[in-house]
């Protein structure tokens, strides 16, 4: 006979049973640690994931607000035909400008929302100089001077403002904080170079130091992100940015 069919009758009944609750208790056991281990790891990867997209947003900020900032600046001054013209004979001194020949003038304020600062140059039709709203003389011909101004408002989160010309300011970028301007001039005429000597804030300026700037030193300071969710990360992050003035880096001059 088989061996099979020899087995005595408890024998095999205990071969046939499952498992116990115990057993299956400690399975579920190890199921469920598995489980939070995983979901712990897609929540980790959910926030640091988040944290990059904020991080690339605000640095995404930075560069653009930047980037305008500094081709507005650099134009500061320009006009298009110097066999014509002068900077005294473009820029005649009307407000907020008080110097013949002056391209930028400012506001300082040491609390934020911080400084303003107003930039113009002289276009012609066409010839691709960036405004603070990005664009260009498009329509105005022969020429056209653009009058810029940065500023900085604490609604809506804090926003950076363009105001172009009379019309009414519009906001670029968001998340930003305060604007810091300082101005680098040069205020000992006996050495003969365009090397900046002092750095000055606006309310520090004499009236003849805004026809003797060399660069303007930029500082925004945009919203954290992570400071709400991160503990020991800052409230703010500063960015700043040394910006030179063409006209007296050798273009446009007289």
């Amino acid at each position: 006979m088989n061996a099979h069919f020899t087995q005595p009758l408890g024998r095999m009944r205990r071969a046939e049973q499952g498992f116990t609750l115990v057993e299956l208790s400690i399975a579920v056991l190890i199921g469920l640690f598995l489980l939070g281990g995983l979901l712990t790891l897609v929540q980790d990867m959910r926030r640091t994931f988040g944290a990059q997209n904020q991080l690339g947003q605000l640095q995404d900020n930075e560069r653009l607000a930047m980037t305008l900032i500094a081709d507005v600046i650099q134009a500061a001054g320009y006009y298009p035909d110097p066999t014509l013209n002068t900077a005294t004979t473009t820029f005649t001194g009307v407000a907020p400008f008080t110097q013949l020949g002056q391209a930028i003038a400012g506001t300082h304020v040491a609390a934020a929302p911080g400084d303003s600062i107003t930039v113009q140059f002289n276009t012609a039709l066409n010839d691709g100089v960036i405004n603070c709203k990005g664009s260009s003389n498009t329509a105005f011909a022969p020429t056209h001077i653009f009058v810029n101004a940065f500023s900085v408002t604490a609604l809506n989160g804090g926003q950076l403002l363009c105001q172009l010309d009379a019309a009414a300011a519009v906001p670029l970028i968001t998340g930003v904080q305060n604007l810091q301007i300082l101005y680098g001039v040069k205020r000992n005429p006996a050495i003969a170079n365009n090397n900046v000597d002092t750095f000055l804030n606006a309310a520090q300026m004499n009236p003849a130091d805004w026809t003797n700037l060399i660069c303007v030193k930029v500082t925004l300071t945009f919203k954290n992100p992570l400071a709400a969710t991160q503990p020991g990360q800052p409230a703010t992050i500063p960015f700043t940015r040394v910006v030179t003035v063409m006209s007296r880096a050798g273009a446009n001059t007289t």
